[in-house]
């Protein structure tokens, strides 16, 4: 596939691909962190949710994924999806020379390093929590961290419907968390990109002495580090451009991507990845 020896690569975009629309919380962190970067989205939201597919399917989608930003000549490829990033990371980083990350190690890395009392609390969806990724990740990094954790399923609905600071949202959130609460866990991974959405509720229910990663923030920090060493950071003065490609156009994504980015969004093209 593609290797890295051209000029001018730093003014290259990066590429950053989910199974649908929660993957926007990481690009937002992107565009916060690196506001002069340019950035091409990809959303395979004709296939999601990949949370409940085999990993050999997960694997084969992101490698289409991977092919398709590296047909538009991006510098790195960030895999947004918790589920990618458990699975599939390994494989795509064998077959590009371009940089790629997922969100499962950043995230982890910075609960390990918070948590002063070595309880970590991971949320996440059903897929995500099952498969483990997380606490195995954790484990790798420090084996005497206790892990705690707690499939929200709902709390996708909630961030997709925009109810993320109602009545609802918050019984939600309290029903959901009172056990991992009561484990005393001092530090909580949001283990699914939806999650950043409801940070508020989420934080009203846990209190404030728990500790929130929000593994999208984590990535943007580990994609600055990793540009910045190999000197690919765009210099460019004026503010990066972002592209937005979907497999499909489900119902209202224009409203909920906007609602994720917190800001307008003019153009969402469809790509074709076979």
């Amino acid at each position: 596939m593609h290797t890295l020896q051209t000029k001018n690569l730093h003014k290259r975009p990066i590429g950053v691909f989910d199974s649908g629309i929660g993957g926007l919380t990481v690009a937002r962190a992107l565009y916060e962190l690196l506001p002069n970067e340019d950035i091409i989205y990809l959303g395979d939201s004709a296939r999601l949710p990949y949370g409940t597919k085999s990993k050999e399917t997960v694997i084969l989608y992101s490698i289409e994924c991977l092919k398709f930003l590296l047909s538009k000549k991006v510098k790195m490829v960030v895999v947004a999806c918790n589920t990618a990033s458990s699975v599939a990371v390994p494989f795509l980083q064998k077959i590009t020379k371009v940089p790629v990350i997922g969100v499962l190690i950043p995230g982890s890395e910075a609960a390990v390093n918070k948590t002063k009392n070595n309880k970590v609390g991971i949320i996440g969806t059903r897929g995500t929590v099952n498969s483990g990724a997380y606490k195995n990740q954790i484990h790798r990094i420090n084996k005497s961290v206790k892990v705690y954790s707690q499939a929200c399923s709902l709390f996708v609905q909630l961030a997709e419907d925009g109810w993320t600071d109602n009545k609802i949202a918050e019984l939600t959130a309290k029903e959901y968390l009172s056990d991992i609460k009561q484990e005393g866990i001092d530090t909580m991974i949001l283990g699914c990109t939806h999650y950043p959405i409801l940070k508020k509720t989420i934080r009203k229910v846990i209190g404030n002495k728990i500790n929130l990663i929000d593994s999208g923030e984590e990535t943007a920090k580990e994609v600055k580090l990793i540009l910045s060493g190999k000197k690919l950071l765009n210099t460019q003065k004026r503010k990066g451009e972002h592209k937005y490609f979907v497999t499909d156009f489900p119902n209202n994504f224009h409203q909920i991507a906007e609602r994720f980015l917190g800001t307008k969004i003019k153009n969402i093209k469809l790509a074709k990845l076979h």
